[in-house]
Order: structure tokens, then sequence, then C-alpha cells
């Protein structure tokens, strides 16, 4: 089979279509034949030795598939050869097949594409996951989402509209407050050229921010935890913005802020029904067409790499997808 594989810790120029073998499933794994392969900014991490689970070359990236089954491991029950799933992989997505574990597997719905169930699990995961199990979002409430037309952040808009939220998205550009606003954004704010800590204040009449969802970080954190408001809840969902802050202790103290971060994949290991439970609202609020994935791009696996890049260039909005076949 062909695959994009990583031979050294460089990042995305170190990787390159090659024929490899067919991998072969152990104990509780099945054989997938991806058809289509999610992108994320966690991709570019694990090809530069960045990221908290790192494989050493060669691999593949890529942590979630939608596919067909092609063969069973041994002890596999309640799924079949030939099912359609979604699948979170540690690792090897970018390839035609991949081996995954069960209880990283999702069924997918007949009614789903193959893109739209590539493009589901790690960012609808991740934000409903942060905003109803962590940050415990109530109807009524503000929400601030940062870096509202990317991949995650584009979930967040919708997600807190579906849980009765009023959504304030913040974004670089009207072209992508634009996309933010088609996905139930209330208010928008340009990074680029308005003052957010203003804006926020202003747009709540001065009580700031009851959750804020920041996948950006950088000053954009900072500007956060001047505009949330008592017993605030700002979310940590990454770093795309390349800065990690350094949270002043002092601040959590006035108003009583909870800081609360999100490792989304840890879920798997250490609290699976919370995984379940949140998978099974998704699909739920898919199939009433509630929410729906936004894939703005889509590549054939041997440009991979061009699909890495212009994700990380942060030119896209919603979903990047890489299309094996």
């Amino acid at each position: 089979m062909q695959a994009i594989v990583c031979h050294e810790l460089s990042g995305p120029a170190a990787l390159r279509l090659d024929d490899v073998p067919e991998p072969r499933p152990g104990p509780g794994q099945v054989r997938i034949r991806v058809r289509a392969c999610g992108v994320n900014f966690a991709d570019s991490l694990i090809t530069r030795g960045q990221y908290q689970k790192q494989p050493q070359p060669p691999f593949s990236p890529g942590f979630e598939v939608s596919g067909e089954v092609l063969e069973l491991g041994s002890g596999v029950q309640g799924i079949a050869i030939g099912d359609r799933l979604i699948a979170m992989t540690a690792h090897g997505g970018y390839a035609q097949q991949v081996i995954a574990d069960t209880k990283r597997c999702v069924p997918m719905p007949a009614a789903m594409s193959w893109e739209h169930g590539a493009a589901f699990p790690v960012v609808f995961g991740t934000s409903h996951v942060a905003l109803s199990h962590r940050a415990r979002l109530r109807p009524g409430e503000t929400l601030v989402v940062h870096g509202a037309s990317g991949g995650v952040g584009l979930t967040a808009v919708a997600i807190g509209k579906q849980l009765g939220a009023t959504v304030i998205a913040t974004a670089n550009g009207p072209e992508k407050l634009e996309v933010a606003r088609a996905h139930g954004a209330d208010h928008l704010i340009d990074s680029s050229r308005e003052d957010v800590r203003t804006r926020i204040k202003e747009l709540t009449a001065g009580r700031g921010a009851d959750v804020v969802y920041d996948p950006v970080g950088g000053d954009l954190f900072a500007a956060s935890l001047r505009s949330i408001a008592f017993e605030g809840r700002l979310l940590v969902i990454g770093f795309a913005g390349g800065s990690v802050p350094q949270i002043p202790a002092n601040h959590l103290l006035v108003k009583n802020v909870d800081v609360i971060g999100l490792n989304w994949p840890a879920y798997a290991e250490l609290n699976p029904q919370v995984m379940t439970e949140s998978f099974r609202t998704l699909i739920q609020w898919y199939l009433e067409g509630a929410i729906k994935p936004h894939v703005s791009a889509t590549y054939p696996l041997k440009q991979a790499v061009d699909a890495l890049n212009h994700l990380i260039s942060r030119k896209s909005t919603g979903k990047v997808v890489i299309t094996p076949d």
C-alpha cells in the first residue's frame, strides 16, 4: 500500500509518499481501508517530535480517519468486515490502510460522507467535551471562541449555539468571520484590527465572558483573562498562535476564574465513557442536521504535505481532508 511516511523529526518537509507493507491488526484491533483522513495542527507537531505521545521515525501522521473494515484482529466483537467506521488513531492515518483499536472506533452513519466522517471526531469531540463536560457551559451564558473559523473553533461556535449560549467569535479578517457567522456566531470581533478585550467588554455590557474557548494562546489568552466574567472559565485548547502563555496566578483570584486544560485524546484511555457519551450526542445532532462539518479543502494522498502546509499557514477555514483514493 502507499503511505505518507515521516523519516526524520524535522517537520512536514520530511514527509514523502512510500510503498509500505500492509499492516496487520493485533488483538482488539481492526484494519481499515482509509477513505478519508482529517488533517490537524497536531500532525505538524508530531513531525517535529513535539507531540505528547511521540513515535519515532519512520511513521505516518494522521489521527482521524473514516473507512471500511478490511480485517479483524482476535477477540473483536460487534464489528464486521465491511462496516463503516470513524476511527481515532495514535498515528498512521496518512495512508491507504491503518490499524485502529476498537475502543477508538465509532460506527459511521450511512448518511455521513467519508469526508464528513474524517472531519468529525477530533474537532467536534474536542469542542463538545470542552464546553459541555469541562466548562459546564449553560444556556444563556456568553461564550467567546478564538480562532473561530478554524477546525476546532468553528465547531465550538456551532456547539456553543446548540448548548444555548450567546457566541462571540474572534478571527483574523472579515472573510473568516463570515464563516463563523454562517455557523451561528452572534457577534464578531476582527482580531487583526480590533481590541479584543475592549470589544468583549462592550458586547457584554462590561460583565465579560462566562466561558472563553482558546485554541490560539499568546496575546488572545492575555486579553481573555482581562475580559472574563466573575467565576468565568477559560478553556486552554491549544497554541496555534505559536506562543504558550504564562498565567499570572493573582489574576485568577480577583474574579474566581477557572483556567481549564483539555487533553481530549486522554479520555479514550482514562475515562472512555465521557468520549462514548459525547459521540452519541454528536452523531445524533449530525443526523438531526444541527451540526455539520465544514470541509474547506480536500487533497489526494500524494499532496498530503500541501494539505498540512495549507492548514498550518492558517489559510484554511474549518477542516482540511486527505482522500487516499
